[in-house]
Protein backbone atom coordinates (compact mmCIF):
# COMPACT_ATOMS: atom_id res chain seq x y z
CA UNK A 1 0.00 0.00 0.00
CA UNK A 2 1.74 3.19 -1.41
CA UNK A 3 0.59 6.48 0.85
CA UNK A 4 1.61 9.88 -0.49
CA UNK A 5 1.34 12.86 1.22
CA UNK A 6 2.38 16.11 0.04
CA UNK A 7 3.66 19.23 2.24
CA UNK A 8 5.08 22.59 2.28
CA UNK A 9 2.27 24.85 0.96
CA UNK A 10 1.42 28.24 2.24
CA UNK A 11 1.22 31.80 1.24
CA UNK A 12 3.76 33.33 -0.77
CA UNK A 13 4.49 36.80 -2.51
CA UNK A 14 4.72 36.98 -6.39
CA UNK A 15 7.89 36.58 -7.34
CA UNK A 16 9.26 34.29 -4.27
CA UNK A 17 9.61 30.70 -3.78
CA UNK A 18 8.42 27.54 -2.39
CA UNK A 19 9.30 23.91 -2.09
CA UNK A 20 6.34 21.13 -2.03
CA UNK A 21 7.11 17.54 -0.78
CA UNK A 22 5.96 14.18 -1.62
CA UNK A 23 6.72 11.78 0.91
CA UNK A 24 5.67 8.25 0.32
CA UNK A 25 5.31 5.41 2.67
CA UNK A 26 4.53 1.60 2.30
CA UNK A 27 6.47 1.52 -0.56
CA UNK A 28 10.14 2.98 -2.01
CA UNK A 29 9.47 4.87 -4.62
CA UNK A 30 12.78 3.40 -6.76
CA UNK A 31 10.36 1.88 -9.49
CA UNK A 32 7.67 4.47 -9.65
CA UNK A 33 7.37 7.57 -11.94
CA UNK A 34 5.94 10.37 -9.95
CA UNK A 35 4.02 13.33 -11.21
CA UNK A 36 3.18 16.66 -9.91
CA UNK A 37 -0.41 17.96 -10.90
CA UNK A 38 -2.08 21.38 -10.24
CA UNK A 39 -5.79 22.43 -10.06
CA UNK A 40 -7.44 25.55 -9.31
CA UNK A 41 -10.89 26.36 -8.86
CA UNK A 42 -13.02 26.07 -12.08
CA UNK A 43 -9.88 24.78 -14.53
CA UNK A 44 -8.98 21.32 -15.30
CA UNK A 45 -6.37 19.12 -13.70
CA UNK A 46 -2.92 20.27 -15.19
CA UNK A 47 0.20 17.69 -15.43
CA UNK A 48 2.90 19.71 -14.72
CA UNK A 49 6.28 18.28 -13.53
CA UNK A 50 7.31 13.93 -13.40
CA UNK A 51 10.40 11.87 -12.40
CA UNK A 52 11.22 8.83 -13.02
CA UNK A 53 12.65 8.18 -9.72
CA UNK A 54 14.56 5.20 -10.68
CA UNK A 55 16.43 6.89 -13.57
CA UNK A 56 16.06 10.94 -12.46
CA UNK A 57 14.57 11.29 -16.07
CA UNK A 58 11.85 14.38 -15.59
CA UNK A 59 9.15 16.46 -17.64
CA UNK A 60 8.33 19.39 -17.00
CA UNK A 61 5.78 21.45 -18.63
CA UNK A 62 5.98 25.28 -20.80
CA UNK A 63 3.78 26.62 -18.30
CA UNK A 64 6.34 26.36 -15.52
CA UNK A 65 9.90 25.29 -17.57
CA UNK A 66 12.51 27.47 -16.47
CA UNK A 67 10.53 27.91 -13.11
CA UNK A 68 9.71 24.67 -11.42
CA UNK A 69 12.39 21.79 -11.09
CA UNK A 70 11.45 18.69 -9.87
CA UNK A 71 13.96 16.57 -8.06
CA UNK A 72 13.89 13.10 -6.00
CA UNK A 73 15.77 11.97 -2.81
CA UNK A 74 15.51 8.54 -2.81
CA UNK A 75 16.93 8.25 0.55
CA UNK A 76 14.36 9.79 1.64
CA UNK A 77 11.85 7.91 -0.37
CA UNK A 78 10.89 11.75 -1.22
CA UNK A 79 9.77 13.89 -4.72
CA UNK A 80 10.01 17.15 -4.28
CA UNK A 81 9.38 20.26 -6.93
CA UNK A 82 11.09 23.49 -6.20
CA UNK A 83 8.83 26.42 -7.42
CA UNK A 84 10.78 29.64 -8.49
CA UNK A 85 9.76 33.17 -9.51
CA UNK A 86 6.08 32.42 -8.50
CA UNK A 87 3.04 34.35 -9.80
CA UNK A 88 -0.13 34.30 -9.30
CA UNK A 89 -1.68 32.26 -12.01
CA UNK A 90 0.27 29.60 -9.90
CA UNK A 91 -1.89 29.33 -7.45
CA UNK A 92 -3.70 26.17 -7.08
CA UNK A 93 -4.21 22.84 -5.25
CA UNK A 94 -0.59 20.79 -5.76
CA UNK A 95 -0.93 17.07 -5.97
CA UNK A 96 1.85 14.36 -6.19
CA UNK A 97 0.62 10.79 -7.63
CA UNK A 98 2.52 7.53 -8.31
CA UNK A 99 2.46 4.96 -11.39
CA UNK A 100 4.32 1.74 -10.87
CA UNK A 101 6.48 1.29 -13.77
CA UNK A 102 9.63 2.40 -16.06
CA UNK A 103 7.89 5.59 -17.19
CA UNK A 104 8.52 9.77 -16.39
CA UNK A 105 4.63 10.56 -15.96
CA UNK A 106 2.09 8.59 -14.71
CA UNK A 107 -0.21 7.07 -16.94
CA UNK A 108 -2.88 5.12 -14.60
CA UNK A 109 -1.80 6.18 -11.27
CA UNK A 110 -2.04 3.91 -8.21
CA UNK A 111 -1.83 6.47 -5.41
CA UNK A 112 -2.39 10.41 -5.04
CA UNK A 113 -1.97 12.90 -2.16
CA UNK A 114 -4.79 14.76 -0.56
CA UNK A 115 -2.89 17.74 -2.06
CA UNK A 116 -1.51 21.15 -0.41
CA UNK A 117 -2.18 25.10 -0.79
CA UNK A 118 -0.09 26.90 -2.89
CA UNK A 119 -1.29 30.48 -2.73
CA UNK A 120 0.46 33.35 -4.83
CA UNK A 121 -0.80 36.52 -3.65
CA UNK A 122 0.38 40.16 -2.11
Amino acid sequence: QLQLVESGGGLVQPGGSLRVSCTASGRTLEYYAIGWFRQAPGQERERISCINVRDGRTYTADSVRGRFTVSRDNAKNAVYLQMNSLKPEDTAVYYCAADHGNYVCPIHPESWGQGTQVTVSS
